[in-house]
């Protein structure tokens, strides 16, 4: 049957399960929406306020269901508009399909209006790119897009269309979508076994989990393999919730923010069993005495990762989901009850900790836990309050925490946490902003209005740059540069002017009251919670120090 370019853009969305779309129309994408429009019923376009709000958003989606996040762009400044948003899932590894259209196939390389070569500008930030020029490889072209974005270590594709590609028609025929199988070819039982012979040799082991065993949907695997180990668990900020995060084996967060367990147990341990993680310079701190007491063994999908940031003494390539289940069948049970002992010691003597009067970040946290009962899909942006966000708050269950991770994309949070709660209509969507953060991209508030999604935006206001503040003062003799944003912008008045209930808090008490109150609405509500400037992220590593060397404000530095 013949059909045109933009009618086989909408069947092949259909063909791959889409129901929503994120995006922001234009000349260029002009066919594509107008094609839209007649299938309004079976795909929801959601018109957010910016093109970045679209790319977060379907990022948010994707990482809150593990199903591929769609997104739409015109041509020229819509689709470089797109690429913060595509950085940021390229770095965390999230599924996301990214479809621009561009001039006409005679126009490219003009300089015509509204043209850039978007293809060539996101390519170190995609999977896979391509820019369509012959209308019968479309089809084809958009379901590779699909199995790439999802294959193996998973990860943004743009697909960019000329205007004129479109319009024109050729034979469509519609094809069900293949099954995206699981990376296993280099699964081999030498490999399992070495890594049992490292296990079972080990005194003190720890198990160190990243975002690969959310992607994997390791969950379940895991926690098998952490009994059977008889290990403590540590996690990423990308990790949370692979682990259940009210275990008892649970240690905290690792790294410049990690816990003072999580942090001496990596460093005293004879045994690092890496799970999907990539040893981010942030875990890490000074590479050369990481984890220098153990043997590495690294586990991920993506075998670039093996050996880049840390040299490790074993690995294993494939999914992470794959290869637990096949050691879980071969390992014997172990028992490391003197290594368990001393790590529970740790979690008693070094335990999270915050002044216990006045509003504060880690209280707004632990409050949301409290009233949500551990069962909200949790947003952040960036800075301090993500990293509060990450250790009061309990994670249970894998994508409950959505975070920019590897970019630390300001502004990243409320798009992201518009694609959560259209994607989990049934879940509360709560999404912590510093007031630094949510100036980047507040305009969203206004699309989760239109929209009359219940999510509760919170900022926890301390009229700063937060985190850089924070180094300012730690390291740069409290010379405050360009971080003070104490301006009187009034987010309360700016979020009823865009159709949003919202409320201040300066105590505790007014926090309690107003987010039982936002738990019940179901419209958008913003919570300007306001703190104190100099609150600090605690403990906390120096940059480029050892991570055993993690201090608190109460520490000499």
């Amino acid at each position: 049957m013949q059909k045109t370019g933009a009618q086989i853009v909408i069947e092949c969305l259909k063909e791959q399960g889409v129901d929503t779309v994120f995006g922001y129309p234009g000349g260029a994408i002009l066919n594509v929406y107008d094609e839209l429009y007649k299938h309004k019923n079976e795909i929801h376009h959601v018109l957010t306020s910016h093109e970045q709000g679209a790319a977060h958003a379907a990022d948010g989606y994707a990482r809150s269901t593990g199903k591929v996040g769609v997104c739409f762009a015109t041509s020229g400044p819509g689709a470089t508009n797109l690429v913060t948003g595509i950085a940021t899932a390229y770095m965390d590894s999230v599924p996301v399909v990214a479809i621009t259209c561009n001039v006409t196939v005679p126009l490219l390389g003009k300089d015509s209006f509204q043209e850039i070569d978007i293809a060539g500008i996101t390519m170190p930030i995609t999977k896979h790119n391509f820019i369509v020029k012959d209308i019968t490889k479309l089809a084809e072209t958009i379901r590779r897009a699909f199995q790439i974005a999802q294959k193996g270590r998973p990860g943004p594709v743009l697909v960019d269309i000329p205007k004129d590609i479109t319009a024109s028609k050729t034979e469509y025929s519609a094809v069900a979508p293949s099954g995206v199988s699981r990376v296993t070819e280099e699964i081999t039982e030498q490999a399992l076994l070495a890594a049992l012979a490292m296990i079972e040799a080990a005194k003190r082991p720890f198990i160190f989990v990243g975002g690969g065993a959310v992607i994997s949907g390791a969950s379940d695997e895991l926690s098998a393999f952490v009994r059977k180990v008889n290990a403590p668990v540590c996690d990423t900020l990308m990790g949370k919730g692979a682990f259940d995060g009210t275990d008892e084996l649970y240690t905290g967060m690792l790294g410049m923010h990690g816990t003072k367990t999580s942090n001496l147990g990596v460093s005293g341990c004879d045994l690092l069993i890496a799970l999907g993680v990539r040893f981010s310079d942030r875990v890490v701190g000074n590479a050369k005495e990481f984890a220098k007491n153990a043997k590495i063994l690294q586990i991920d999908v993506d075998a670039a990762e093996i050996n880049k940031n840390i040299n490790v003494d074993a690995h294993i390539v494939g999914d992470l989901r794959e290869v637990l289940a096949r050691l879980n069948e071969k390992l014997e049970q172990q028992s490391h009850s003197e290594w368990i002992t001393r790590i529970m010691e740790y979690k008693k003597d070094y335990p999270l900790s915050y002044p216990q009067d006045g509003l504060s970040g880690p209280f707004v946290v632990e409050e949301i836990y409290r009233a949500t009962k551990g069962g909200a899909v949790i947003v952040t942006e960036v800075g301090q309050h993500q990293m509060w966000a990450a250790q009061y708050y309990k994670y249970a269950a894998p994508r409950s925490l959505l975070t920019s991770g590897g970019l630390g994309t300001m502004g990243y949070g409320l798009g992201a946490a518009i694609g959560a709660q259209i994607a989990n209509p049934n879940r509360q969507v709560v999404n912590i902003a510093g007031d630094g953060c949510f100036r980047m991209n507040m305009n969203e508030l206004a699309t989760a209005a239109r929209e009359k999604l219940p999510l509760i935006q919170i900022i926890i206001n301390n009229h700063v740059l937060g985190m850089v503040r924070q180094w300012q003062d730690l390291f740069y003799e409290k010379r405050y540069s360009a971080t003070v944003l104490d301006d009187g912008v009034d987010y309360v008045k700016l979020a009823e002017a865009m159709g949003a209930q919202a409320y201040r808090a300066v105590s505790r008490e007014e926090f309690g009251m107003v987010f039982q109150k936002a738990l019940t609405s179901d419209v958008p509500v913003l919570i300007d919670c306001v703190i104190g400037c100099d609150d600090k992220v605690w403990p906390m590593v120096a940059p480029g120090a050892d991570i055993s060397t993690c201090f608190t404000g109460d520490d000499p530095v």
